[in-house]
C-alpha cells in the first residue's frame, strides 16, 4: 500500500503546475465511482458542481474531483477535466449526449507568483493525462503555490501543499487527498508536534495562531480599520471502497472534517472556503462510523504530510528549513 488515496481501487491523481507562474491543479479521477457527497465548512467557498452532490438531486455520482488554485479564476480548468472525459466517451447520460460531472474546489493562491496567472483548460486536461497510481506530495499540482499562516504579516506564512494518506481495516480502505492552505497553525496529529504556520519575525520559531487571532480583537472597538481574517482555504476529498448511500457519503465527509480540527488551529474560518469531498466505490460493506472515523483519522495525517512535504519556495519556508532554523537557535 502508498498510504495514499490511491489505495482505494478505482482512484487515480493527477497534478499538472506552471512552477514559474505558482500555479496548479490536481484531478482525482473516479469514472466509476457509485456515490459521492460534500461538505463545505468555511465561509468563502469557490467550489463548482456541489449541489450535484445533494443527495436530494439526481446524479449520484462524479466522474472526476477538480482542485486549483488561481481563486474563482481557476475554476475555468475544470473544463479540461470535462473535454477529458467527453473524448473518452464518458459522462452522465442525457439523452445520448454525454456529460461529464466534474465537481470541484479552489483555493486563493494569488499573493504568490503571478497574480494575474490561472489555471486553464489546458492545464486540466493536462493533469487528467497524467493521473497515476502515485501521488507526489508538498509543492504540486493545486498546492504549488498553497501557504499556511496568516496571522502575521505576508513574510511570516510558510510553505502549504499538497499531502494525501490512507486509513486500512480488512478489506475496508478510506484515503483521503488534501490541498494545505490554511489560515492557521498546522500539528501532526500523531506526535503533537507543530509544522508550521506563521513565524516570528525572526523566522526561527513559531507564534501561536490562535492567541494572534484573539489579538485582534483589539481592534474592533476603534475606528481604525478592522483587521480581520484574510482569505484562505483547505480543500480535501475522501475515497473509500465501502458501499454507502448518497446521503452516508455525505455523512463522511462531514466526519473527515474533524481530521482539519485536530491539525489545523484554528481551522473554518470565515474568511476560508474550507471543503470535503468524498467520493465511494461501493465494493465492502461498513459502518458508517467506522468510515467516518477512519475518513477524519487518513485525513488528519495527509495534512501532516503535507506540509512535512512541502520545501521552501518563493520565498516562503518549507517545514524542514523551519526546523533547521530553529534547531541552530537552540544549539
Amino acid at each position: 500500500m502508498r498510504d495514499a488515496i490511491t489505495d482505494v481501487p478505482g482512484i487515480r491523481v493527477g497534478n499538472a503546475q506552471d512552477s514559474k507562474t505558482a500555479r496548479g491543479v490536481t484531478v482525482i479521477l473516479c469514472e466509476n465511482a457509485k456515490t459521492a457527497g460534500v461538505d463545505v465548512r468555511g465561509g468563502s467557498p469557490g467550489t463548482r458542481e456541489t449541489d450535484c452532490l445533494n443527495p436530494v438531486n439526481m446524479v449520484s455520482a462524479p466522474h472526476a474531483i477538480y482542485f486549483s488554485g488561481g481563486s474563482a479564476f481557476g475554476l475555468a480548468g475544470a473544463g479540461g477535466v470535462m473535454k477529458y472525459f467527453r473524448d473518452r466517451g464518458i459522462g452522465f447520460d442525457a439523452w445520448n449526449i454525454k456529460v461529464p460531472i466534474v465537481p470541484g474546489a479552489v483555493i486563493f493562491d494569488l499573493t504568490v507568483g503571478d497574480p494575474f496567472a490561472y489555471p486553464d483548460e489546458a492545464m486540466g486536461y493536462q493533469a487528467c493525462l497524467n493521473a497515476n497510481l502515485d501521488v507526489p506530495m508538498g509543492n504540486v499540482g493545486a498546492g504549488t503555490g498553497a501557504l499556511i499562516g496568516w496571522a502575521g504579516e505576508l513574510r511570516q506564512r510558510m510553505k502549504g501543499g499538497l499531502g494525501t494518506a490512507s486509513a486500512i481495516s480488512g478489506d475496508l480502505i478510506v484515503g483521503a487527498l488534501v490541498v494545505v492552505n490554511c489560515w492557521g497553525n498546522v500539528r501532526d496529529p500523531k506526535t503533537g508536534e507543530l509544522l508550521g504556520g506563521t513565524t516570528n519575525l525572526e523566522g526561527d520559531g513559531l507564534l501561536d495562531a490562535y492567541e494572534e487571532m484573539k489579538k485582534k480583537q483589539a481592534n474592533y472597538p476603534s475606528k481604525e480599520p478592522k483587521k480581520g481574517i484574510t482569505t484562505h482555504t483547505t480543500i480535501g476529498v475522501i475515497a473509500t471502497n465501502a458501499i454507502l448511500s448518497k446521503p452516508m457519503a455525505t455523512r463522511v465527509a462531514m466526519m473527515a472534517h474533524d481530521g482539519f480540527s485536530r491539525s489545523i488551529e484554528p481551522a473554518h474560518t470565515a474568511g476560508e472556503g474550507d471543503s470535503i469531498f468524498a467520493v465511494t466505490m461501493g465494493e465492502v460493506e461498513s459502518d458508517i462510523n467506522i468510515v467516518g472515523s477512519m475518513a477524519a483519522d487518513a485525513m488528519a495525517r495527509a495534512i501532516a504530510k503535507a506540509i512535512r512535504s512541502a520545501d521552501s519556495a518563493y520565498g516562503y519556508m518549507g517545514h524542514a528549513e523551519l526546523a533547521e532554523r530553529i534547531a541552530r537557535k537552540a544549539r
